[in-house]
C-alpha cells in the first residue's frame, strides 16, 4: 500500500487524479489522507468523486471511502479493462480532468474503449476541450498513445452538461520527447466561439486578439464559431506553432466580463511564454510527466513557468514509478523538467 498525503504540496485535487491513474497503471494499492484538506471546501467534491468511480470502473477496483465531502480513500485496483463507458459528473466538472484520469490506464487496456463524459467542457481551473484536443492530444499522439476526441455539447459554469466522447486505442510503444527549444515562430491560429449568444461577441474577441496580435512577424488566423450548448459562454484559445514545438493559451468569458478583456488574457498568457525562451506552456508540462515516464528513454521539456502544480505532481510520480524526475528553476519562472528512466 502506498500512502499518499493529499495534503502535500499544491494539495489540490490533481494529487488524487494522478495517484488513482499511477495506482491502475501499477497494480500498486494507494491510501490517501488529508484529500484537498486545505482548501475551502475540502474532501471530494463532485468532480473528483466521479473521478474515483471512474477510475474503479477501469480499473476493477476495490474502494473504501468513496462519497462526497471524505478526506480519506483505500483504492486498490486489479487490472485495467476495455470497454464503454458513460459517466455524469452531475455538476459543471470537468470532463476533462476526469477524461485525463483515465485515458492511461484504458491505453494499455487489452482493446479500444468509448468513453462518454458528461459536465464542464469549459470552466475555470482546468484545461478546455478545445485545448485537449487541439494541444494536448497531439502531443500525446507523438509520444504513442491513440486516441480521437469529440464534443457533443460545450458545458459552461455553473450549468454544465456538456458532453465529450473519446476512443482510445491500445499503445504499441511509447517514445521520450525532447521540447528544449521551440525554434522559429512559425504561425498562429485561434478559435473564437460563444455558446447561446450573439456571434458579435465572438468577433469582437477575434477584433481584439487580431490588434493585439499585430507585429508579431506572423498573420494569425481566427475562426469564429458557434458552440452547440445548454448553457452559456464564450471562449478564445490561441495556439502558436513553432519549428519544434507549440504554445496554447486561452481566457473564457463569464458575466460581466466584456469580450475585449477575454481576448486581452488569452493574447497576454501567450506574450507571457513568448517573452521567454520555452519550448512548452506550463500547462502541458505538468500533464506530459505522467505519460512520458511510461515511455522509453530520458524525456526534457524546457518549460515558461515551473508551477508548484508540476512539483507536486512530480513528487507523486515518484512514489509509484522508478523512475527520476529533476525540475530545475524557481515556482513562477521559466525551468527544465527531465524525466530520465
Amino acid at each position: 500500500m502506498i500512502h499518499i498525503d493529499g495534503a502535500q504540496g499544491e494539495g489540490g485535487g490533481q494529487i488524487l487524479r494522478s495517484s488513482l491513474t499511477l495506482s491502475i497503471l501499477t497494480g500498486k494499492p494507494v491510501s490517501l489522507t488529508s484529500i484537498r484538506a486545505r482548501r475551502p471546501r475540502p474532501g471530494l467534491m463532485a468532480q473528483h468523486l466521479n473521478a474515483v468511480l471512474a477510475a474503479a470502473a477501469v480499473g476493477k477496483a476495490h474502494v473504501e471511502g468513496a462519497q462526497l465531502h471524505s478526506l480519506s480513500l483505500v483504492f486498490a485496483p486489479r487490472t485495467a479493462g476495455s470497454g464503454k463507458f458513460q459517466f455524469d459528473i452531475g455538476t459543471a466538472g470537468s470532463t476533462s480532468l476526469l477524461l485525463q484520469t483515465i485515458l492511461l490506464p484504458l491505453s494499455f487496456a487489452p482493446g479500444e474503449s468509448q468513453v462518454v463524459i458528461t459536465g464542464g467542457t469549459h470552466v475555470p481551473w482546468s484545461p478546455c476541450f478545445h485545448y485537449l484536443r487541439e494541444h494536448w492530444l497531439k502531443t500525446m499522439r507523438q509520444i504513442g498513445f491513440d486516441a480521437d476526441l469529440e464534443m457533443d455539447l460545450a458545458g459552461f459554469y455553473p450549468q454544465g452538461g456538456g458532453r465529450i466522447c473519446g476512443r482510445i486505442r491500445p499503445v504499441a510503444a511509447l517514445t521520450a520527447l525532447s521540447f528544449r527549444n521551440r525554434g522559429r515562430l512559425e504561425n498562429i491560429w485561434g478559435i473564437s466561439a460563444v455558446a447561446n449568444l450573439d456571434l458579435s461577441i465572438a468577433e469582437r474577441q477575434k477584433k481584439q486578439a487580431l490588434k493585439r496580435l499585430e507585429g508579431m512577424g506572423v498573420t494569425p488566423a481566427i475562426g469564429v464559431v458557434r458552440m452547440p450548448a445548454r448553457s452559456r459562454g464564450t471562449m478564445l484559445l490561441l495556439l502558436a506553432e513553432f519549428e519544434r514545438s507549440r504554445c496554447c493559451t486561452y481566457a473564457l468569458g463569464a458575466r460581466g466580463k466584456p469580450a475585449e478583456q477575454v481576448a486581452d488574457e488569452a493574447v497576454a498568457d501567450l506574450e507571457a511564454f513568448l517573452a521567454t525562451d520555452a519550448a512548452v506552456d506550463p500547462y502541458l508540462a505538468d500533464q506530459l510527466i505522467l505519460p512520458l515516464a511510461l515511455a522509453s528513454g530520458n524525456s526534457e521539456l524546457h518549460t515558461s513557468r515551473v508551477t508548484q502544480h508540476l512539483l507536486t505532481n512530480a513528487e507523486v510520480l515518484r512514489r509509484f514509478l522508478p523512475v527520476q524526475v529533476e525540475i530545475s528553476g524557481e515556482v513562477g519562472a521559466p525551468g527544465v523538467v527531465r524525466i530520465k528512466m
